[in-house]
């Protein structure tokens, strides 16, 4: 419905101009339409697994799933709720994850200020002013008066239509780059709860190395109050009694790096938590406290190039520079922008709404780049060659990855023959030690053929702590290898839709 107050011609002035920019959008977007690279048909992680199962035995270590699906609190498979406490605790107060959040809020902010420019640009102002004519100038006025206030109301329109698709494409770059902040977040988040279940099991791991290692100083120190009494009464030598000392001196010199780790530990457990060292920190881990899973999942080629953060990133960097090609290749053609205006022109310091005061313009603006001194030539040449750079970066993102993952799928497999040589290792030390002492009563051996036995026990029991800790760290390893279930969780870092398909040659 039009106001009767404005003239009609006004009204389809703008009205023309606007539905030419409108009959412009029918244009086509210029640049390359993003397709991801195919994935070879050669790839793969290296492993056999070609059946469902692993050839572990499930007695000896969990079971290989070929394309189980990775749960997005993959952290639970461990079975201790200290542990899903002080990841999901972690997951909400580190400032890493906020900040990254942030960062999605700001790229997506980005597109919507983007998509504006598909819209006209309309803006009104009022000018009232008051001037004073020179004497020697003809008054402007009817009146011929020379002072005379003068206030100008108008509404002005701007509007560029999307010729050649450029705005599409700056669109298509900005969703891109709000799509790598949000696998960003997925990584972060990723990348923060494999390390606290690291330093979760680097705490079991040192304190049960601890606890050890006390215990057999604690007995080192009975055996060398053993070896002095006899030393006094005449039944044991110097030298006996020195190598029992100096076992006992090495042995404690392992305890202060141990208790060096596990300060440096807690304070890394802390700062995951978004804590500072001196803030309490009430948790505590030990191995009979966390399980291992009865299967774990492992991807098929192309699920882990759908999963991986870090390809996704690679990706979206890939589309954002794939769109930057067609930026700049706009750039160099055409432009139109059409401009209106309306308001009008009235003596005093108030707007009038009369005909008689009413203007209005319409124009359209046709702009070809002659010569820029070859700038945007080779900036379209500088898009293309950053683009050939994102895919090279990919292809190298996508290799580390199947890279990463074939690692820990190695590591898995064989953690079982380790973990079980380990145990065979540390039974056999300890009952030599037993037997060794048995002899020692009874005559046939010296002294020091004991002492060799229990540095020998010491060092088993050392290697079968690392073999577990080993075991329960390479777990955790595959989750982050595998992506880490980010697209089964509710914060799903999944991209958002863009809403305008970009327009296709």
């Amino acid at each position: 419905m039009i106001p009767r107050s404005i003239p009609r011609s006004i009204v389809s002035g703008l009205r023309f101009a606007m539905l030419t920019g409108l009959l412009l959008l029918s244009a086509c977007a210029v640049g390359p339409n993003y397709k991801r690279p195919a994935l070879s048909p050669s790839a793969s992680l290296g492993v056999d697994l070609t059946s469902s199962d692993s050839t572990v035995p499930a007695d000896s270590a969990p079971q290989l799933v070929l394309g189980m699906d990775v749960p997005a609190q993959w952290w639970r498979v461990f079975h201790s709720a200290d542990l899903d406490t002080l990841v999901e605790r972690s997951l909400r107060n580190n400032p890493t994850i906020q900040a990254a959040e942030a960062a999605i809020r700001a790229a997506s902010e980005q597109v919507k200020a983007q998509r504006g420019a598909y819209f006209p640009s309309v803006s009104a102002s009022v000018q009232p002013s008051s001037q004073h004519v020179a004497g020697t100038l003809s008054s402007p006025l009817q009146s011929n008066s020379k002072v005379f206030n003068l206030t100008t109301s108008q509404v002005s329109v701007s509007y560029v239509p999307d010729l050649f698709g450029a705005n599409a494409r700056a669109v298509e770059s900005l969703v891109a780059q709000e799509e790598e902040q949000r696998f960003e977040l997925a990584a972060a988040r990723l990348t923060l709860a494999s390390n606290v279940v690291l330093a979760a099991i680097q705490d079991a791991q040192l304190r049960s190395l601890m606890d050890e290692t006390r215990a057999i100083i604690l007995a080192q120190q009975k055996t060398l109050e053993s070896y002095q009494k006899q030393f006094q009464l005449g039944q044991t030598s110097n030298a006996d009694l020195a190598a029992q000392q100096a076992l006992l001196a090495q042995t404690q010199a392992t305890l202060p790096p141990l208790e060096k780790q596990f300060e440096i530990n807690r304070d890394l457990l802390s700062s995951l938590m978004g804590l500072t060292p001196g803030e309490p920190l009430d948790v505590n881990f030990e191995f009979k406290s966390l399980t291992l899973p009865e299967r774990l999942p492992v991807s098929l080629p192309l699920q882990l190039i759908e999963h991986r953060p870090d390809v996704r990133m690679a990706e979206a960097e890939l589309k954002a520079a794939s769109a930057e090609v067609g930026v700049a290749e706009a750039a160099r053609l055409p432009n139109i922008e059409i401009d209106g205006a309306a308001g009008g022109a009235a003596l005093g310091l108030l707007p009038l709404f009369n005909p008689a005061t009413y203007f209005w313009n319409a124009s359209a603006t046709l702009t070809q780049p002659l010569f820029q001194g070859g700038t945007l030539l080779h900036r379209q040449r500088a898009a293309e060659a950053m683009y050939d750079q994102a895919a090279l970066q990919y292809q190298s993102t996508v290799i580390g990855a199947f890279q990463n993952t074939a690692d820990v799928l190695h590591a898995l497999l064989i953690d079982a023959d380790a973990l079980q040589t380990a145990e065979n290792a540390e039974t056999a030390s300890c009952r030599s030690l037993d037997i060794a002492q048995q002899q020692l009563k009874l005559g046939d051996i010296s002294q020091l053929a004991v002492l060799s036995a229990e540095q020998a026990e010491h060092q088993a029991l050392l290697t079968l702590l690392q073999a577990q800790a080993g075991r329960y760290s390479d777990v955790a390893a595959l989750f982050q290898a595998l992506g880490g279930g980010w697209w089964n969780s509710d914060t799903s870092a999944a991209p958002v839709g863009d809403g305008k398909a970009a327009p296709r040659n």
